[in-house]
């Protein structure tokens, strides 16, 4: 697998790296063996890059990405969580996550802090939860409604952080590319996560993002390159953006499938490679909820996918 570095900041990650909501039960319950299957598998094939966060499935993901981690070398790995959510505990459980995605008890509540305070906690609670003595990346996960405080003080709080060298690498995660531009081309940050905004399908990150963080040395992880289902399996009730696809997407995703299968190749390996194609782009990031799948996305991750059908996709 090959390996790259985001921005200035010398952290080396995998050019296929593993997402870990999934390991937090979104939109279903995974066993604790499937979880650590999945981490174990994505280890086997090559991958060294694993991003979590407090907000998959209340600190499951990171609890469980800590245990599939525990004993391997702590050089030989970079993690990156995110802040933004604090969870508090719940004096009286009840119910459980679902309304969130996650099908795990409503132990905690999350509350919004982008405050310094609540970038500092947030990240020692998850150095509890992973069981590491350090986070390589930290994200400032979905500021959208909260950009303000984001820039004034949570990125503040993480550029102090990261001179002390508590973190090695900051930036911000976000499913837009309008806000991570900023953050780009105000602050310094090492790298953004982008997710869903730069696939086949939706291409918005290409307009300012992208050419941003290009010109400034910044790296761009991308994630979501199936749009949460469509370019998986484009049939009538996929989804795009977790919402049944509208007829218009519906036709661009059986089009772009029938160009991959004439040229024979899987769409979902063409969807992988595409971002990769832009110098920004430093790591697909890809989730995954078991064994199987991490190696199916391996695989087609390494398959070769021809010029000529990037020249009919005019991409």
């Amino acid at each position: 697998m090959r390996v790259t570095k985001l921005g200035g900041s010398g952290c080396p990650v995998s050019m296929l790296s593993l997402g870990t909501a999934g390991l937090g039960n979104l939109l279903g319950e995974v066993s604790d063996a499937d979880a650590l299957g999945a981490v174990d598998a994505a280890w086997d094939v090559g991958v060294r890059y694993f991003d979590t966060a407090p907000h998959y499935g209340l600190g499951l993901s990171e609890r469980r990405l800590g245990e599939a981690l525990r004993g391997r070398p702590r050089d030989a790995y970079t993690v990156s969580t995110k802040v933004g959510r604090v969870l508090e505990p719940v004096r009286r459980p009840r119910g459980d996550d679902r309304a969130e995605g996650f099908s795990v008890p409503a132990t905690h509540r999350r509350r919004w802090d982008f405050s310094a305070d609540g970038i500092v906690r947030s990240i020692e609670d998850s150095l509890g939860r992973l069981g590491l003595d350090r986070i390589d990346v930290v994200y400032l996960h979905d500021p959208d409604d909260h950009g303000e405080q984001a820039l004034r003080e949570g990125y503040p709080a993480l550029e102090r952080l990261r001179a002390q060298g508590v973190v090695r690498a900051i930036g911000a995660g976000m499913n837009q590319a309008d806000m991570l531009a900023r953050f780009v081309r105000d602050t310094d940050v090492d790298a953004v996560l982008c997710a869903g905004r730069y696939s086949l399908l939706d291409r918005r990150a290409a307009k300012e993002l992208l050419p941003e963080a290009a010109a400034r040395g910044k790296s761009v992880v991308v994630g979501g390159v199936f749009n949460s289902g469509l370019l998986a399996d484009p049939r009538p009730g996929a989804t795009f953006d977790y919402a049944a696809a509208p007829p218009d997407l519906l036709d661009r995703a059986l089009w772009l499938k029938a160009v991959c299968e004439r040229h024979g190749v899987p769409l979902r390996a063409a969807a992988l490679a595409f971002p990769l194609r832009h110098p920004a782009v430093a790591s697909v990031l890809v989730g995954a909820r078991s064994a199987a799948e991490v190696r199916d996305a391996a695989a087609l991750f390494a398959r070769p996918v021809p010029d000529a059908l990037w020249e009919e996709l005019g991409v």
